[in-house]
Formats: C-alpha cells, sequence, structure tokens
C-alpha cells in the first residue's frame, strides 16, 4: 500500500476521490469497514482514502468502485475527475 506522506496533504485530486467514495458509500449503505472487506483493503486505509490522505493505486482503486457496484470511469465522474 502507499505510504501517506505530507505531499498528499491537501491535495485537491484525493480530497475529491475521497469524497466521492464516501458520498457512493453511504448513499449504498454501506459501512466503511464493509466497502474495505468488499474491496480487500485495510479499513484504516480505506478511513485514510476517503480523507483524502493517501493516494491510492489505480488497482485499488478499482476494487473499491466495484465494490460499490459502479465503474471505475462512474466513480471517477462522481469525483468530477
Amino acid at each position: 500500500m502507499p505510504i501517506s506522506s505530507p505531499r498528499h496533504a491537501n491535495d485537491p485530486v484525493l480530497t475529491a476521490l475521497g469524497e466521492a467514495i464516501r458520498r457512493s458509500r453511504r448513499a449504498r449503505g454501506i459501512s466503511q469497514e464493509e466497502l474495505a472487506h468488499r474491496s480487500a483493503i485495510d479499513r484504516s486505509y480505506m478511513s485514510s482514502i476517503e480523507r483524502g490522505g493517501q493516494n491510492p493505486g489505480i488497482i485499488s482503486i478499482a476494487r473499491i468502485a466495484g465494490a460499490m457496484e459502479m465503474t471505475l470511469t462512474e466513480l471517477m465522474a462522481e469525483a468530477q475527475l
């Protein structure tokens, strides 16, 4: 997993992605723990992604999208990226 670093702090792209994941997850009634489990990602890592504190790789983002029955394109559109 990528390591959080100060250079990622307050990055608008990571913040937008994290907020989109959180909105989508909540809209589907999925807990953060359940989404992490479905995505094969540690819950604390998922929490950090949602806060914009991590720069997840494309495979992790695709797993998260798939776990919410979304395409990667739909998740990126939700994030307006």
